[in-house]
């Protein structure tokens, strides 16, 4: 190979599943898969977060508290929850 060119990369596996694929990406490089120079900016507007439902056990005095607040702000009150836990967890 002549020096400065680009080594060839690895052929990425076929995958059966999401869970192995992620496991795949968890523990190998992907600069042996994938020649980063040629990327090339994606914009997916549409794209969703992953979301996970949750049970969340709440003192009823509190959750009719928030749904108050959540009223008087004209949203809905899981949304609200989501939005001060959002910020709660980005502070320092």
């Amino acid at each position: 190979m002549r020096p400065g060119a680009a080594r060839p990369k690895k052929a990425v596996p076929a995958f059966t599943s999401e869970a192995e694929e992620r496991e795949f990406w968890e523990t190998h490089e992907s600069t042996e898969y994938v020649d980063w120079s040629r990327a090339e900016p994606v914009r997916l507007p549409n794209l969703k977060p992953s979301t996970q439902t949750i049970s969340l056990r709440l003192p009823l005095g509190l959750l009719e508290r928030i749904k108050i607040e959540a009223n008087r702000r004209d949203m809905p009150y899981q949304s609200l929850i989501k939005a001060w836990l959002s910020d709660q967890v980005r502070r320092p």
